[in-house]
């Protein structure tokens, strides 16, 4: 990162795509515990947090009282600096203290994405070593404990707090959300209370006062194009330092109330949505469990709220809802649109119909904490719905061919950032973060334009990846599972316009000599093992997929063709 003082350059210089943000501002020293304390002394009785579905309301003195109850409890368990602690269920309050209770104690919190099945949830707990996991009964068609079981049978038989399971053997603790008892599992508000029992608010600004803000704090799964995924480790300075500047982009204050109906265990709702209220005492607002554009609607009319994030889909379903035209969004002003591709068409119908003339663009990816790119409120509105804005304070970023030079200005290459945004690594895994992060310098994997003025352009995705409605999904991790399958002999998986997510996933499949199977066959072998989303929706059965003389597969092939065949358009993007 450049030192403070560097002379920002917002625009590129002697024609090549290199830009460096401001550094006007110092960077925070404080971790996230430091974070919400000082927001709770200065905004006390302001409000900081609405879960609508749960029917609770907390000033901010509140809930940095209740993160501290919970945080003992956690402590009263043996949990502890270092210690990695599992996040899996949908936003709910729950969601919110743990991750400000871990991060008060020192441990590192584990997002584990709601979707999940059993062999991504196994994976990923075994990848990262969770000593303990704080689970919801159920979302939707999942069934967290049923999953938890059926990976972890001894839970039947253990005492809660001491488990040694077999298939999870770093994993000791094991919370469910509620007060109903099950074998082998604390509830939740058992040790709440065990923390209100237990609570010495000296002995935890004692642990606060041990921790450094470059201590990891928070471990995000990102799939990989090798087909695992890698586990982002982000430190409290990551989190925070992007969080107070995505706040200023938007020119939050704590007069503002933000609807977040994005997902919690994702960047977008943990930094760009929580932690940028935090860090200016902006009230938070979640109309729900899971995204829905009725209670999100409800939710920004009857709270008054002044902002909303989004990826587009949410957007465009709650524009094309049918009762659109009887909320009131008059109050709304600003908040940010990002997690994929922009629509043109969408920004420009969000800015006129919905009130958010200052809506901004953000980019950015996990492992960059994640904002690098953000339109300002004061951004042309042609710049705020055709670019995402220009570079963060405190960053470097390049644009770069695959020699890796930087390209003059205009021309497309590799975007890569630098600064105090960029992860640790990937949790145990060395080799792989060493082929991500190069002399600091994070190589992203997508494909950039920046203009004279500094303005970035997002074109397209040098890494093998397709967004769905702003889920990051990795072709090879599906293919990888689907060649469990013992009558698939190759498969090539795919993104595909749709109007609704942005893209769906297709896949060319070559089955071995003799075998025979249905597309439904396909779905049904996905179902249960890998979330939802990366089930493919669209499913060609081939005799050989198309390649290049040196054997190279043509994935472009494959989707043109698939383009025509479905008479699919291909929308115009940011």
């Amino acid at each position: 990162m450049q030192a403070t003082g560097t002379p920002a350059q917002i625009a590129p210089k002697d024609g090549l795509s290199y830009v460096r943000g401001s550094t006007d501002i110092p960077l925070s020293t404080a971790t996230v515990g430091q974070f919400l304390r000082e927001t709770a002394r200065r905004f006390a009785d302001r409000p900081a947090v609405v879960f609508r579905e749960q029917r609770i309301r907390w000033s901010w003195k509140a809930f940095a009282e209740e993160v501290d109850i919970l945080a003992s409890g956690f402590t009263a368990l043996g949990i502890g600096k270092g210690d990695r602690v599992g996040i899996w269920s949908p936003n709910r309050i729950e969601w919110l203290l743990t991750q400000f209770a871990t991060a008060r104690i020192g441990a590192i919190l584990v997002n584990i994405n709601p979707a999940y099945r059993l062999a991504e949830l196994e994976f990923a707990l075994n990848k990262v070593g969770c000593k303990a996991i704080v689970a919801a009964e159920r979302f939707k068609s999942s069934m967290y404990l049923d999953m938890l079981g059926e990976l972890a049978p001894e839970l039947a038989t253990q005492t809660p707090g001491d488990l040694r399971i077999a298939r999870l053997p770093d994993l000791r603790i094991v919370i469910r959300l509620g007060d109903t008892e099950a074998p082998g599992m604390h509830c939740l508000s058992e040790v709440i209370e065990l923390g209100r029992e237990t609570l010495d608010t000296a002995k935890l600004d004692a642990i606060a006062a041990s921790l450094s803000p470059h201590d990891p704090i928070n471990i995000q799964f990102t799939s990989g194009t090798t087909g695992s995924p890698k586990g982002a480790t982000l430190t409290h300075s990551n989190v925070v330092n992007n969080a107070r500047f995505i706040a200023m982009a938007m020119r939050l204050s704590e007069h503002d109330s933000l609807c977040i109906p994005v997902p919690l265990y994702h960047c977008f709702g943990m930094v760009l949505a929580v932690l940028a209220c935090v860090s200016v005492g902006a009230n938070m607002v979640f109309p729900g469990e899971a995204f829905d554009p009725a209670a999100t609607l409800a939710a920004v009319a009857e709270e008054q709220c002044t902002a909303l994030h989004g990826v587009p889909t949410m957007f465009i379903a709650e524009l094309d809802h049918p009762g659109f035209d009887t909320f009131d969004l008059s109050h709304l002003r600003t908040g940010i649109m990002a997690g994929s591709p922009c629509p043109i068409e969408t920004m420009k119908r969000v800015v006129s119909k919905m009130h958010l003339s200052e809506i901004t663009i953000a980019y950015g990816m996990t492992e960059t904490s994640p904002v690098s790119f953000q339109s300002s409120t004061t951004d042309p509105l042609d710049r705020r719905t055709t670019t995402v804005g220009r570079v963060q304070p405190h960053l470097e970023v390049k644009v770069v061919d695959a020699a890796g030079n930087i390209v003059p200005v205009g021309e497309i290459g590799e975007l890569c950032t630098k600064g105090y945004s960029v992860m640790r690594g990937y949790w145990n895994d060395d080799a792989r973060t060493r082929e991500s992060v190069v002399d600091g310098w994070m190589h992203t994997g997508d494909l950039a334009v920046i203009d004279a003025d500094g303005y970035c352009n997002i074109v397209g995705r040098l890494k093998d990846m397709l967004i769905r409605g702003g889920e990051n999904i990795y072709p090879r991790e599906i293919e990888e599972f689907l060649f469990r399958h013992p009558k698939i002999q190759s498969v090539q998986v795919f993104g595909v316009p749709d109007p609704k997510y942005g893209e769906e996933v297709c896949a060319w499949i070559v089955l071995r000599s003799g075998e025979q199977m249905t597309a439904d066959d396909v779905q049904a072998f996905c179902h249960g093992q890998i979330a939802h989303y990366k089930v493919p929706k669209t499913i060609r059965f081939v005799d050989e997929l198309p390649m290049t003389v040196t054997g190279k597969i043509q994935k472009f092939v494959m989707r043109e063709r698939m383009i025509e065949e479905l008479k699919l358009a291909v929308g115009k993007t940011a």
